[in-house]
């Protein structure tokens, strides 16, 4: 019998479940009551095969952190972008130009819902979508109340797969720019291939930074390691977002 892939391995929260509305590429999880809510847009890591099948935003963790949210009374809504490992004559492309137009239509999408209040937004990146945080970081809108980033991928790789401007997050930390609030989740148990380059990630900020550590956590610790370290890592998480938003869980 084949191992069940890691990206369908259950959350380690146990959220009441909740159906979410589908729009194009965005999945949408409504809280009770009337809003207008806040709102919380998960993206995920990558690249990933074009073909893998579910897609992300079908995935338990997403799915689970959404419904989380989602009973704190957060719109909370998951982006499948298109973060694909494109081939070329000369090696790979990560196609990050094309994950950022999602995630940016993704935003405009979900501000514009009747149920949100679109001046309260929190943009969540994870593992390898933690490039696309790079250019909300340069460029925060006033709307953007926090950008939270778990386990993730801050430096691409040097052999020119990605496009400069998805450059290390830690060099916009430096250019002088007015940077929303930031929470960082870390794995004590994490690769160092992107350990290392979150500390230099998190000596370059400037400014204060909430840390969430899980020293004993894997990447992926809230599919992997269900502990009640890992759950007590992931409700912090959510209820810094909360914070950020004015919902405190």
């Amino acid at each position: 019998m084949a191992e069940e892939p890691t990206f369908l391995r259950p959350f380690v929260l146990s959220p009441p479940a909740r159906e979410p509305e589908r729009t194009g590429q965005v999945d949408t999880y409504v809280p009770d009551g009337d809003g207008p809510f806040p709102v919380v847009l998960l993206v995920h890591g990558g690249p990933l095969p074009p073909e893998l099948r579910p897609t992300p935003r079908d995935w338990p963790v997403f799915q689970g952190y959404a419904a989380a949210l989602a009973e704190q009374g957060i719109l909370a809504s998951v982006v499948d972008h298109r973060l694909y490992a494109v081939p070329q004559d000369d090696g790979v492309l990560f196609d990050y130009v094309t994950a950022a137009a999602d995630v940016a239509e993704a935003v405009e999408t979900v501000r514009a819902d009747k149920r949100a209040d679109p001046a309260r937004v929190v943009l969540w990146f994870f593992s390898g979508g933690g490039l696309l945080s790079a250019e909300w970081l340069r460029a925060a809108p006033e709307w953007l109340r926090g950008v939270a980033l778990t386990y993730p991928l801050v430096v691409p790789r040097a052999d020119g797969s990605t496009d400069p401007r998805f450059g290390p997050v830690k060099d916009v930390l430096g250019e002088g720019v007015e940077l929303p609030p930031i929470l960082l989740t870390r794995a004590g148990l994490e690769d160092p291939r992107l350990a290392v380059p979150l500390e230099e990630f998190v000596a370059a900020a400037g400014v204060p930074m909430e840390i969430v550590d899980v020293p004993n956590g894997h990447h992926s610790f809230d599919m992997l390691d269900h502990t009640e370290e890992s759950r007590a890592a992931v409700r912090r998480a959510i209820g810094w977002v909360g914070e950020r938003l004015g919902q405190p869980v």
